[in-house]
């Protein structure tokens, strides 16, 4: 292998390293027997989210894992791997990833890395089951609002008891 070959390939393995260590969440799949369908559509949805996917080859990703730090995934690089990678959201890839399985039987989780912590499979699907960010907002809101919403209603009754008790 000639001596560029083999800075490319460093280069390479530094910038995944790189990703890996900036993202907020990684999801490793197999997606061996993906329909071009499904994979376009996958993507798509990852993409709308903000998440990238890319399919690496094990050696580079086992390299890069070792340069962020990141050891206990020997037994994920095995077979065919993606990997998706966001930045903003820790639950989008797993959740999107998991939901699309259903109907791609397919596509598999490997396991993944949440905020720079080598996950388990198991984490990641817990992960896949917790409510997006929008619905995690809004059940803190719910819950701010309770007080205040339940003080409303107990003034309302007491208004209501005067107004019969004065006809």
């Amino acid at each position: 292998m000639s001596e560029a070959a083999i800075a490319k390939k460093a280069e390479i393995v530094t910038n995944v390293a790189q990703q890996l260590s900036a993202a907020e969440s990684v999801v490793f799949v197999d997606y061996r027997g993906l329909t071009v369908d499904e994979d376009t559509r996958l993507r798509k949805q990852l993409r709308d989210e903000n998440v990238e996917m890319h399919v690496i080859k094990n050696s580079i990703l086992s390299r890069a894992a070792k340069e962020a730090g990141l050891d206990g995934l020997e037994d994920v690089f095995v077979g065919p791997t993606a990997v998706a990678f966001s930045n903003e959201d820790v639950i989008a890839p797993a959740k999107i990833i998991d939901e699309f399985s259903q109907e791609a039987k397919s596509l598999e989780i490997k396991g993944g890395v949440i905020e720079n912590r080598v996950a388990t499979l198991d984490e990641v699907q817990a992960l896949a089951k917790l409510p997006d960010r929008d619905g995690l907002l809004s059940m803190l809101l719910s819950v701010l609002q309770a007080p205040v919403r339940n003080v409303a209603y107990g003034l309302n009754a007491i208004i209501e008891k005067n107004e019969e008790d004065a006809a």
